[in-house]
């Protein structure tokens, strides 16, 4: 079975053309990276741009704890506005860093894996349009659009580069998730705005890519190569697809019927998977790739709560308040954690 999917794996990704792939894109960061000093801005991870998406996951789940649980409601709105505050001061960072080093951020957008962090931009747009939309309905339209057309963008981009320079497998993994199925996150917002058919549009984009995209990630994990070590943290992003999926399922269909209760039940099993490997995720070293829990926990808690809402027990309410504390605790942990390697200088290190 092993030799079989390799064999697959050697159709779809040809060594001559992982190799030219993997030379080229070393080439360009060795060049762009060259004139730049140890610590400096040219060294900025893009993946911080998952801060933002975490903090404001995060946000919303408190906002819709405030509803559910009968959580103080200033949690939500002050994480939701330090998300979009964060988002902002990254996004001014990565623009001085490419109006001075230009050849690193471009060696990032190349890069097989970095490059899935630039689906996180307009991901912490939809987040920030959904914390604008109870206080501002017209910017909360505005930024909205501005993201699905940035997503869409990023997601093009992305689906042509794979067709243009297949890749090696060992590149497979999950962030490439983020820009092709971010856009099921699209309709949480955009059916509170009313825009229904565009967002099923949107909500159907996101769960075939999920569909097609998945299962090579996964036949990657299972058959090797074996995940390199700073990136194991990122298979917590499988669980961000149902969480959003049964969120949004739940907002287009206006209840929690048979779709989101299906699309839940897998999310609930993926999560349950996620936490038996708790001691091995908590034995990596620090890396941006902690942040990749931060989100999808958020998810699954606004999905758990939900859930509640719909179906009422004492065992759904233990799980709301579970799975909010849980994520609560990860975003507090790996925030506090990015601090101090941010005040230290490290981010501003090359990366490894």
């Amino acid at each position: 079975a092993h030799s079989g999917v390799a064999g697959v794996f050697h159709i779809f990704f040809p060594s001559n053309i992982m190799h030219s792939t993997e030379a080229r894109v070393a080439q360009a960061q060795q060049a762009s990276l060259e004139s730049a000093p140890a610590k400096s801005l040219a060294h900025l991870p893009l993946p911080l741009f998952a801060a933002p998406m975490g903090l404001g996951g995060l946000g919303l789940a408190w906002r819709e704890a405030g509803h559910a649980l009968g959580a103080p409601v200033v949690f939500g709105e002050a994480l939701l506005l330090l998300t979009g505050l964060l988002w902002l001061l990254i996004v001014l960072l990565h623009v001085v860093r490419a109006a001075r080093h230009p050849g690193a951020l471009a060696g990032d957008l190349r890069h097989p894996i970095r490059s899935a962090f630039a689906g996180a931009v307009s991901i912490g747009m939809m987040i920030i349009a959904g914390g604008l939309l109870p206080y501002a309905w017209g910017a909360a339209l505005a930024v909205w659009l501005a993201a699905v057309v940035l997503h869409l963008g990023i997601a093009v981009w992305t689906v042509r580069g794979l067709m243009i320079a297949p890749r090696e497998a060992s590149t497979l993994a999950p962030p490439l998730l983020i820009p092709l199925v971010g856009n099921i996150l699209a309709p949480v917002v955009g059916a509170k705005l009313g825009l229904l058919p565009l967002s099923w549009m949107l909500f159907g984009l996101g769960a075939l890519l999920w569909a097609m995209i998945q299962p090579l990630i996964l036949a990657r994990i299972v058959t090797g190569p074996v995940l390199p070590e700073r990136l194991r943290p990122t298979l917590a992003i499988l669980l961000a697809p149902p969480a959003v999926g049964t969120v949004a399922l739940a907002h287009l269909t206006g209840g929690f019927g048979v779709g989101p209760l299906a699309v839940f039940g897998l999310a609930l099993f993926v999560a349950a998977v996620l936490l038996s490997l708790t001691g091995m995720f908590a034995r990596t070293p620090f890396a941006m790739s902690w942040w990749g829990w931060t989100f999808p926990s958020a998810a699954f808690a606004i999905a758990a709560m939900l859930f509640g809402q719909a179906w009422p027990s004492g065992l759904a309410v233990a799980l709301s308040w579970a799975a909010l504390l849980l994520s609560t605790a990860i975003v507090a942990v790996v925030s506090a954690v990015t601090l101090r390697a941010a005040l230290a200088g490290h981010l501003l290190l090359p990366e490894g």
